[in-house]
């Protein structure tokens, strides 16, 4: 089966900094892959890279999704195509609902208008499902939200938008042990379906626990320096990141 994602040999730099220095990695239809790595090394600069965020800029190397050079494509045609980041810090929109920005983004990606009755009763399913209140739909986009909820918040548009590809970026960071379980349950979910696929960025295993996992890739200083099963996840767990630095994958 070919790959959604192919990354070859990406160079990316913030402000003429270097900080990938040629990540190759292949994502299949279905596949679920984890980028561990420690802080600063590269994590987060990759999922910008691929989504196209201004403050990243691509210096070499190719990315090819779902058949489309995706470093061709702007922001908003990566996310009609089909990819999705969850950001580390979501931005607050006062003013518009978390139901109506989701709708609207669908409407967006599809190019049709989307049933409001049976999109909000999907919607009210998912909240049931995941253990939120049926109210969290209709508060403005990430306002007053705590860390957790804006991270729920983000798990609930990923599930409704449907992506190809879902990058999450540190998602589990700062969560507490129940809204941890309230996402990793609304990521099992996207697992169901058995052609999306997930790029995890995390350097915390908390997450991970309940997941089916396909490959690790480590990340360290720009460099993917060890590539496995599941496995490492416990390896890292046990000993931390030390014993790939300054290897090769």
């Amino acid at each position: 089966m070919a790959a959604l994602l192919t990354i070859d040999n990406l160079h990316a730099s913030v402000e003429d900094k270097e900080i990938l220095r040629g990540i190759s990695l292949s994502v299949g239809r279905g596949e679920t892959h984890v980028i561990m790595g420690p802080n600063g090394a590269g994590k987060s600069t990759l999922a910008g890279a691929l989504m196209g965020h201004p403050a990243y800029t691509v210096t070499g190397g190719t990315a090819d999704f779902d058949g489309q050079d995706l470093l061709a494509l702007s922001v908003s045609e990566r996310a009609k195509a089909g990819l999705f980041l969850s950001f580390q810090n979501p931005i607050e929109v006062p003013g518009i609902s978390l139901e109506n920005f989701i709708r609207s983004a669908i409407e967006q990606r599809t190019g049709e208008k989307v049933r409001i009755w049976n999109f909000r009763k999907e919607v009210r399913a998912l909240l049931e499902s995941l253990h939120m209140d049926n109210t969290f739909a209709e508060r403005d986009l990430n306002v007053g939200f705590s860390g957790g909820e804006k991270k729920k918040a983000e798990i609930l548009q990923m599930l409704l938008l449907k992506p190809s590809l879902a990058i999450l970026d540190e998602t589990d960071s700062g969560l507490d042990v129940d809204a941890v379980h309230t996402v990793s349950q609304g990521v099992e979910e996207f697992q169901k379906d058995k052609n999306a696929s997930l790029l995890i960025i995390t350097h915390n295993a908390a997450i991970l626990s309940a997941l089916h996992v396909d490959k690790v890739h480590v990340l360290v200083n720009g460099q993917i320096t060890a590539e496995g099963g599941p496995e490492l996840i416990d390896l890292i767990s046990r000993d931390g990141f030390a014993a790939f630095e300054g290897t090769d994958a």
